[in-house]
């Protein structure tokens, strides 16, 4: 059973409801079952990356409050994030744009690393304060999950796999997604927000059981003498 996942690189929210959502699947009898696939959201598309930008200067511009509002919000979701083993630290956040490491994660995913690009982004951008638009910064993230270094800088330089993050933002449109993270379980349930465990763990598995009976019975086999299509006999 495919469950989707629409998130941003710099929402908060989304690094918190991946651990949530991981330890629902953890304890999940059937996880094997499942497949995960990221999808890409941006929240500020028309967003300049600026190192010289505080993160609490940012919120408190886009949000219209004052820069103290803003940090107590982000203290807020600090917290919120270490219940779960994240630590955060926006004081060092480089405030980026995001689409270049979408761009990233969707050549991590054709190369079967799609989960492992996610939360080397979110590491860099939450913890570490890397700049997630820089591209050197974006292949050296690349080779520490496996990936060739000198194949995602020359990724990056043109305009491969825009196309896939448009036609996911395309496609969250239409799902009427209007903030992130949004999980899609089996194309029928949603689960929206960073949501506590026990809701992921509930919506899991009701989409899995309506997905395990209508799924086609898999066919046991009993090999006997036979002829095949190559004409063995």
């Amino acid at each position: 059973m495919k469950i989707q996942i629409w998130s941003d690189v710099m929402c908060p929210f989304c690094y918190i409801g991946k651990r949530r959502f991981e330890q629902a699947l953890e304890q999940f009898e059937h996880k094997d079952e499942i497949e995960v696939e990221w999808k890409s959201f941006q929240l500020n598309p028309n967003l300049v990356t600026d190192p010289t930008i505080n993160i609490n200067q940012y919120l408190a511009d886009i949000k219209g409050i004052t820069i103290d509002h803003a940090r107590q919000l982000n203290d807020h979701v600090t917290q919120m994030a270490a219940e779960v083993g994240l630590t955060y630290d926006f004081d060092k956040a480089i405030v980026a744009n995001s689409f270049d490491a979408h761009r990233f994660a969707h050549l991590a995913k054709q190369n079967g690393l799609g989960d492992e690009a996610e939360e080397a982004l979110f590491k860099a951008y939450f913890t570490e304060g890397k700049n997630i638009g820089d591209h050197e910064t974006l292949a050296e993230l690349g080779e520490s999950i496996g990936l060739d270094k000198d194949e995602v800088a020359h990724t990056l330089k043109g305009n491969k796999y825009a196309i896939n993050v448009n036609q996911d933002i395309a496609q969250a449109q239409q799902l009427g997604v209007r903030g992130v993270p949004f999980f899609v379980m089996d194309m029928k349930y949603v689960v929206s927000g960073a949501q506590p465990v026990d809701a992921f763990a509930q919506t899991i598995e009701k989409a899995y059981g309506e997905w395990a009976l209508a799924k086609p019975a898999k066919l046991e086999v009993i090999e006997g003498d036979s002829c095949d299509i190559d004409g063995n006999c």
